[in-house]
Order: C-alpha cells, then structure tokens, then sequence
C-alpha cells in the first residue's frame, strides 16, 4: 500500500517546499511536516512517497507518510465524518453555536466545546461530527466518548456508530 500513487483530485492545490506538504481544498487548508527519511516525488496531480534507502523504518515511515497524506487530500475535497451514540434513559445532547451541551446522568451538564473546524448536528440521539482534519476529528470523538464510555450491563453511555459493546449477565438472585 505503502507504493500506491496518491491521485491528487482537480479540486485540490498541492505544494511541497523545505519539507513542508500543504494542500489547498475547498473544504480548507492542511499542512505537515514530511519525515526527512522519505521524499515527495510530485507529477501530473500525482504522489509518490519514496523512502531514503530500504531499510526497515524507512519503509514504515513511506507507509505512514503516504497514509497521512492521502487523508490531508481526501478531507480537503470531501471531507470525514464521525457519529457518535448516545445510550441511556435521560441521556441527551445538544448544539447551541459551536458548543455541545450533554446531560449524562452526572449531577451537572456538561458542555464541550468544538474547535472551528469541526461542526456538529444532532437527529435523535446521534451526533454527527464532521470537518476535515481526519486526526483532530478522531481525537475529538474520542474526548466525547471519554465524557461517559458506555457500560457493559446495559450499554448506557457514548459510543462509536459502529461500535459494538460486549454485554455482561448482571447478578443473579440467590436460590
């Protein structure tokens, strides 16, 4: 996977000086710093990531590079999304501005607030995350989710969609 070209689409503006890729989109703008064990090789609208030498952590690093790079053009076109679940009699949220405002059982609501480049909406209880940084859209789902994780007795709490929680017996009554 690591040798596949990255097809960079028509939508998108590429640059690579000093070690530095940025891609423009229509969704935003994302830049990173390139590992100096890979190099770039940029042509036509198409990337290849190509290691120093062969050795064994070059080779991970052209995996990686290509990975975080084809996710950079990937979101700055159409951009990630992220939906999240929400489990639990009297659990809700919602979105006031750019701000999410639970109720998890706790004594208090809390209220997360969301960086501006990702937005939220609400349908029933699933919220749907979306931006285009795939990297800050994951660790932000991953902070909601760390708010009340689900439990195993009766699936209470914030999951992932496609998430799939290993239910427990609860106590038995003795006979």
């Amino acid at each position: 996977m690591a040798k596949k070209p990255v097809v960079v689409p028509d939508k998108a503006k590429i640059t690579f000086e000093s070690n530095v890729f940025k891609v423009q989109g229509p969704k935003g703008t994302l830049e990173r710093p390139i590992h100096s064990s890979v190099d770039l090789k940029i042509e036509n609208n198409i990337i290849n990531v190509i290691p120093a030498d062969s050795s064994r952590s070059n080779r991970a690093m052209q995996g990686m590079t290509r990975a975080l790079i084809a996710n950079m053009v990937t979101g700055v076109t159409t951009g990630f999304e992220r939906i999240l679940e929400v489990n639990g009699i009297g659990y809700k949220a919602e979105v006031k501005d750019n701000t999410i405002s639970f109720s998890l059982g706790y004594s208090h609501p809390i209220d997360f607030k969301l960086p501006s480049d990702i937005s939220a909406s609400i349908e029933k209880n699933q919220i749907k995350l979306s931006g285009y940084d795939k990297e800050s859209l994951g660790q932000i789902a991953a902070n909601i989710r760390k708010l009340r994780p689900p439990e195993p007795y009766k699936g209470k709490g914030v999951k992932f969609l496609e998430e799939t929680i290993q239910r427990k017996a609860g106590k038995t009554g003795k006979k």
